[in-house]
């Protein structure tokens, strides 16, 4: 099954709702942490020159692998982003993005991430949660988006799975997809060959997801309690920050 075909099942079903209740936990905390800069001044307060450039609407923002595009909302809501697009490979999925709100300034479409159909120096920002590693070529989703991003421009990448999240390497056979595994210094090599610069890395802990008390296990998930502690409370997401040094 392909990655967009597993995608459509899963926004047909309601997944994607699930997907973004699970992911806020560790995503609301990377979505506070992007630079992102709202319109300067009101258009009341701009002349009519002022307002035709683009720029002073403030940042523009892409979301990789949208889902149902809550990071989008999100950034638009608490930040003033100026523009949002979020990109899926499902086309369920960014239809059920679309449906989820009204603001005009929110934009989805369906497309891979190795071609993104945007113009050189256009992006001020780039959000990803829990999507590069379903990329084919991610070596060539780099080049594309430094290709996009404006000079200076970041790209805030997030994952739930890779090597030294040794709870994580069995996801590939229940998705049933392919699914990229980086340790975490393939990811700043990989961000650093592409003219990324690494301005960080951490990891960011999931402090809501509850933990039941030692005699709930085994439960059906988890044989041990400190697997499951493991797993969220130090594994948790990986976020690689990289700055565009073009």
């Amino acid at each position: 099954m392909s990655v967009s075909d597993a995608f459509d099942e899963w926004a047909r079903s309601g997944k994607d709702q699930g997907m973004e209740r699970r992911h806020w936990h560790t995503a609301k905390h990377v979505l506070a942490r992007m630079p992102v800069e709202s319109e300067a001044r009101s258009d009341s307060e701009q002349s009519s020159e002022e307002r035709s450039d683009p720029r002073d609407e403030g940042d523009t923002v892409l979301d990789l692998g949208c889902g149902s595009g809550y990071a989008g909302r999100a950034l638009r809501e608490t930040k003033g982003a100026g523009r949002v697009y979020g990109i899926d490979a499902a086309p369920e999925m960014a239809h059920n993005a679309s449906s989820y709100t009204d603001d005009p300034r929110v934009g989805f479409a369906i497309g891979d991430f190795e071609h993104l159909p945007f113009d050189d120096d256009s992006i001020d920002h780039c959000f990803s949660m829990e999507a590069f590693y379903y990329a084919q070529d991610p070596h060539a989703v780099l080049a594309e988006l430094r290709r996009v991003l404006r000079p200076g421009g970041t790209f805030y990448c997030a994952v739930n799975r890779w090597e030294e999240h040794v709870h994580s390497h069995e996801w590939e056979e229940l998705v049933g997809v392919p699914m990229l595994l980086w340790s975490e210094a393939q990811y700043r090599e990989a961000f650093r060959e592409a003219g990324f610069a690494v301005a960080s890395q951490d990891r960011i802990p999931d402090t809501e997801t509850e933990i039941p008390a030692e005699s709930d296990f085994p439960t059906e998930d988890w044989e041990t309690r400190e697997a499951m502690v493991e797993r969220y409370r130090e594994y948790g997401t990986l976020l690689t920050v990289g700055v565009n040094t073009a």
